[in-house]
């Protein structure tokens, strides 16, 4: 990675925070965040290859505002939950939508190596937290806007939430969900997910290794492989809402 806070004993990620990107998948924003797990395994660097798995079929881009845990907390109060965040990072929840629709649980749809790309932390000291916001470019396209003001569960909100679950690490990484403009990566694309006055990551896509152990909604060769781009624009992502 290129930073040197570690790495994240876990990566949790809130999905339908956005109320745009909730409807534009067919669902809504849930009465309490929706939470879910990417493994650090899927962690990958700025400049690093997206790998799309052969044989998953559609897999989108999502990018979102990172947040690093700063101290170890469990039962923090909403009003204290800044001070329990130390960085902001900005991330893309790589997705393979079909896999997503398909198994009703997240984990194997987000869960792959490369899926989570992050960029370079910088304090939240050294910005204003309710003022970030978050913009996705694939191929120098401006395809994603949100802010943390348009969440529907705010940074505060969600340490509160996840602590009353689980004990938060140093490190530990808060995915806080995508705004609306999700859509399809191919290989040769592009994308970059920036934070304005924080930075960005950009990632080239390509095509991952190996063979499909098991097609999804196509051939062997997987329909991101053999559709167009604006074929997969204009099908719908199906339910699920990351």
């Amino acid at each position: 990675m290129d930073h040197d806070l570690g790495r994240p004993s876990k990566i949790v990620c809130v999905g339908r925070n956005y109320h745009a990107h909730a409807r534009e998948l067919g669902g809504h924003v849930p009465s309490e965040p929706l939470i879910f797990f990417k493994p650090p395994s899927a962690l990958s660097a700025a400049g690093d290859p997206v790998l799309l798995p052969p044989g998953v079929g559609r897999v989108d881009f999502e990018g979102e505002i990172a947040f690093v845990v700063g101290r170890r907390c469990r039962f923090v109060r909403e009003e204290e939950g800044w001070d329990h965040l130390s960085h902001v990072v900005p991330a893309n929840d790589v997705t393979a939508r079909e896999l997503q629709r398909a198994d009703g649980q997240w984990t194997r749809a987000k869960g792959f190596d490369t899926f989570c790309p992050i960029g370079t932390p910088v304090p939240l000291s050294a910005v204003e937290p309710e003022e970030l916001r978050v913009e996705t470019r694939v191929n120098g396209e401006l395809r994603q806007e949100g802010s943390v003001r348009e969440m529907a569960f705010s940074p505060p909100a969600l340490v509160a939430f996840i602590s009353r679950i689980m004990t938060l690490e140093p490190g530990d990484l808060i995915l806080s969900g995508t705004p609306e403009g999700v859509g399809p990566l191919l290989p040769w694309d592009d994308v970059e997910v920036s934070i304005p006055g924080v930075g960005a990551v950009a990632n080239p896509v390509r095509s991952g290794p190996g063979a499909p152990w098991r097609p999804v909604g196509g051939t062997a060769t997987g329909p991101a492989r053999s559709m167009s781009r604006s074929q997969l624009r204009a099908g719908p992502p199906g339910r699920g809402g990351g």
